[in-house]
């Protein structure tokens, strides 16, 4: 669980939130318009930004946070990208989580090669080989298709105990079977 109290962030151009209160569920996704700090907040329960004001507590040991951009290091192939969060004894598995998104024939692809969807299946892949109680995800849909999504979705939700996601469709809260937080 991730509970804010009296939390304000600003930006120097602009404030953000403000004394905001709110605990969130295990099953969360954040709700709301460009530019309403859904991509803030996620980072703040991450402890990737600190609050000017405020505290953050939260009960989870080990995140692994989706970013809205795919962070894949374009010299490395799809396997390589996931096998960078894997012990060494444990690199043989990188096939493994690429396979559970259906990219098992494009492992040995540079990302440059790749759709965009291809790419955000490789980050989540590579979410997935690292494991975590809690995942965050930024738009974790990005660029899939409705079919590719529904299949992504189901593996996210087994591999998954707790999720604190931003999206912009109802649709995608529904398929992860999160609560909604209207933000």
């Amino acid at each position: 669980m991730i509970t804010l109290n009296n939390v304000t962030f600003r930006f120097p151009e602009r404030p953000v939130f403000e004394n905001l209160s709110i605990t969130l569920p295990d099953k969360c996704a954040l709700m709301a318009p460009s530019g309403r700090g859904k991509t803030t907040l996620l980072r703040l329960a991450a402890g990737l930004l600190l609050p000017q004001a405020g505290e953050i507590k939260s009960d989870h040991e080990k995140y692994a946070f989706l970013f809205q951009d795919d962070r894949l290091m374009p010299w490395l192939t799809a396997k390589e990208n996931v096998e960078t969060v894997l012990p060494r004894h444990r690199r043989q598995e990188a096939a493994y989580f690429l396979s559970r998104v259906g990219l098992s024939e494009h492992s040995d692809a540079l990302p440059e090669n790749l759709s965009g969807g291809q790419r955000r299946r490789v980050s989540i892949a590579r979410l997935l080989a690292y494991g975590g109680d809690l995942f965050i995800l930024d738009e974790p849909f990005r660029g899939l298709d409705r079919e590719t999504a529904d299949a992504v979705a189901d593996v996210l939700r087994s591999a998954a105990p707790k999720i604190l996601m931003a999206v912009h469709s109802l649709r995608e809260a529904v398929i992860m079977g999160c609560e909604i937080v209207d933000l």
